[in-house]
């Protein structure tokens, strides 16, 4: 389940050894070090702060440890059989071409946004002097339920929350660069920060056929 932090770069293109071409992410992958270990998670730092930005607290505990202060910190889930100590880095070549990795980040902030484009809402008719094109319109019942359920899609706030891509592809991984190509794309903005991890799915379809 082990994994490393990331930054998206952006999307590019390149040619496979089939000479077809292939939309990529750009994700520049690590170095990662490990600041504590847990009995089942290993806690894990990415892209060096100034340590002026930090609290006392925070930057004793890096001194303690001897590493440069990490802008973002995560917690990943052990891989099993294998040790890891205060101070080692993980870096991009825990990955190789042809593995399958999930992805996580925070998606791209919308704003406001009315149903028909956060739901994908069919909308109303549009002739015979209707009035309601894109309107919410009824959303309950009067006397049975005498309520609206719970989770009811409606205009809000879209974006800006945790999403995961499964199974994407690696196609490339840059060693002397720290970069990690995948094809497809990941969730978020331009430098936003991610997570990625060997894919479960895949890994659980593959032990299946073994068996």
């Amino acid at each position: 389940m082990i994994g490393l932090i990331g930054k998206k770069i952006g999307m590019t293109q390149i040619f496979t050894a089939d000479n077809s071409l292939v939309g990529v992410t750009a994700i520049q992958a690590g170095p990662c070090p490990v600041l504590m270990v847990m009995e089942k998670n290993v806690q894990l730092g990415f892209d060096v702060v100034k340590e002026k930005s930090l609290k006392k607290a925070q930057l004793g505990l890096y001194k303690k440890l001897n590493i440069a202060p990490r802008k973002v910190i995560r917690d990943l889930s052990k891989e099993a059989n294998v040790e890891y100590k205060v101070g080692d880095e993980l870096k991009v070549d825990l990955f190789t071409e042809g593995d399958f990795v999930d992805v996580s980040g925070i998606s791209i902030g919308k704003g406001f946004a009315g149903g028909m484009k956060r739901w994908h809402w069919k909308g109303g008719p549009r002739t015979h002097g209707s009035t309601s094109h894109r309107r919410v319109g009824s959303i309950g019942s009067s006397t049975t339920p005498g309520r609206v359920f719970r989770g009811h899609h409606m205009p809000g706030h879209m974006g800006a929350e945790k999403v995961t891509v499964q199974n994407l592809k690696v196609v490339k991984v840059d060693l002397e660069n720290n970069i990690l190509l995948v094809e497809g794309g990941v969730p978020g903005y331009k430098n936003g920060y991610l997570v990625i991890t060997k894919a479960l799915k895949k890994r659980a379809k593959k032990a299946t056929v073994k068996k």
